[in-house]
């Protein structure tokens, strides 16, 4: 199976494409603008996704949309991480974080895939903390400004431990039930 991972990243797809060898499927990078409504909710900007680029044609494709939510901030920068991530940046965010020492936050991500017209919505978590400084020079966005173990940044965490573990990871894991489970691969 062929599925289309739709995204400006190409650190998304070699993601996707590790954890999905193993099933045959083969991730293909492919670039479609389509419109990320404003709202709160990760699921709602990914349910959108699908129907926009089923409305144009699109099928057999996964979308994602994951976001940074800090508990000092109220969940900022949550589903604004990406606008975030290029104007502020990672300096930025640690700006923001200047004497707060509850640096608790959360990654999460949701996945969404059309197989052939059926719809598969999954959401993954990762509870972490905001470092200090930047830390790592592996991965990418976030990745050098947030630990999931108090220690190491995700920029330091080789690919293969990151996905066992990193929100990505464990919407995939989720994903991977849902595909086996529902019979998509035959």
């Amino acid at each position: 199976m062929k599925l289309k991972v739709i995204t400006s990243n190409p650190g998304k797809v070699a993601e996707y494409q590790k954890s999905f060898d193993d099933l045959g499927i083969v991730m293909e990078h492919t670039k479609v603008p389509y419109d990320e409504i404003q709202t709160s909710e990760l699921e709602e900007v990914v349910a959108k996704g699908l129907e926009e680029l089923r409305s144009e044609g699109l099928s057999n494709f996964i979308i994602d949309d994951s976001g940074l939510f800090v508990d000092a901030l109220g969940g900022f920068p949550g589903v604004y991480s990406a606008y975030v991530q290029k104007t502020l940046g990672n300096k930025g965010v640690l700006k923001q974080m200047e004497g707060i020492t509850d640096r608790r936050a959360q990654f999460k991500c949701c996945i969404g895939c059309d197989i052939d017209g059926e719809t598969i919505i999954v959401t993954g978590t990762c509870d972490g903390e905001i470092l200090f400084e930047e830390k790592g020079t592996e991965g990418f966005g976030y990745d050098p400004i947030f630990t999931p173990d108090g220690e190491k940044s995700f920029a330091e965490i080789d690919i293969e431990k990151k996905n066992e573990i990193s929100h990505r990871g464990n919407a995939v894991k989720l994903f991977r039930e849902k595909l086996i489970e529902g019979g998509f691969l035959k």
